[in-house]
């Protein structure tokens, strides 16, 4: 396993980060397996959510973490203020109320990571980064980042808290993946396009990539004349990504693995810190992720697969 340091916390994050939005205590014999096997390959972070499962995720990997008692070796990255029916949460009481409840689920009394689960461009930086802050000095959170934010908020953020002596955001959790998402997967969602990437290139802020495998499109079960999945459809069935399938199938036979290896590997082979949030259903998805962290692409294979080069 590979990892990416960051300032705050007690060890660095592993480049494979696992989901757990579909562990809940109903299915914990599974859930349980799957961290054991995650944390057996040197997997330490485990992403999690306020709104995941309706804050089942979370109770499950508090049931784990106790069980196991490996708390001093696992990063809990939890994420909060969510918008809800009423619409953006970004303020400092929601994200008090939301990660009271989460280290009461968590059965902790601090997360090694927190992010924003969404931006409200209508709140002022300053309000989030100061209340953000304020949960660090009180060892609530031990570093903290942010999910589906722009690239101009996180700078005008991260401004703000160096010209006030503040913590800004250490990481941040757009969607990453060699196939291109036409649409968000879901409302307010952001995708990393060429000028965030160019711009974590220059910051080299890590990224932490969601849906870092395109919800499976590599995985061989989706075909331009099978649109048996409308969201796969509305987000991810183009002309290019067909495209870069090809190219995906095309370097895996060269590589000896497999189309979605290589998809992850575009992912963990960019010129700036990154880590993949995965969600393997078995043990064996698991390992077939741990061995494409140990794919090295070049720089000319990395723009042949993303449409840059043509090919010969």
């Amino acid at each position: 396993m590979e990892y990416v340091d960051l300032k705050g916390l007690r060890r660095p994050v592993s480049r494979l980060i696992i989901g757990s939005g579909g562990l809940s205590p109903r299915n914990y014999g599974h859930a349980a397996a799957m961290l054991d096997a995650f944390t057996a390959i040197g997997g330490n972070t485990i992403d999690t959510a306020f709104i995941y499962a309706g804050g089942n995720s979370e109770k499950a990997i508090g049931m784990w973490v106790a069980e196991r008692k490996n708390r001093d070796g696992i990063n809990i990255w939890t994420k909060g203020a969510h918008h809800d029916k009423n619409g953006p949460r970004v303020n400092k009481q929601a994200i008090y109320e939301e990660l009271a409840i989460s280290l009461e689920r968590l059965q902790t009394d601090y997360v090694d990571l927190y992010a924003l689960h969404r931006d409200d461009p209508s709140v002022p930086v300053g309000h989030i980064i100061e209340a953000l802050n304020e949960h660090v000095e009180a060892g609530r959170m031990l570093t903290f980042g942010a999910s589906n934010w722009t690239q101009e908020r996180l700078h005008e953020a991260n401004d703000y808290a160096a010209k006030h002596g503040l913590l800004g955001f250490s990481f941040n959790s757009p969607n990453l993946s060699l196939a291109k998402a036409k649409e968000p997967y879901w409302p307010g969602c952001v995708s990393a396009d060429a000028r965030m990437c160019e711009w974590h290139k220059k910051t080299q802020m890590p990224l932490f990539s969601w849906s870092s495998q395109a919800r499976g499109f590599f995985s061989g079960r989706f075909s331009p004349d099978a649109p048996t999945d409308a969201d796969m459809v509305r987000v991810f069935y183009s002309g290019d990504n067909w495209e870069r399938l090809r190219r995906a199938e095309r370097l895996a036979q060269e590589k000896g693995v497999t189309p979605i290896q290589i998809s992850l590997a575009f992912v963990l082979n960019q010129p700036f810190p990154t880590a993949a949030i995965i969600g393997p259903e078995n043990v064996g998805e698991l390992h077939s992720c741990n061995e494409a962290l140990q794919i090295l692409l070049t720089e000319e294979e990395m723009r042949f697969l993303d449409l840059i080069e043509r090919p010969e």
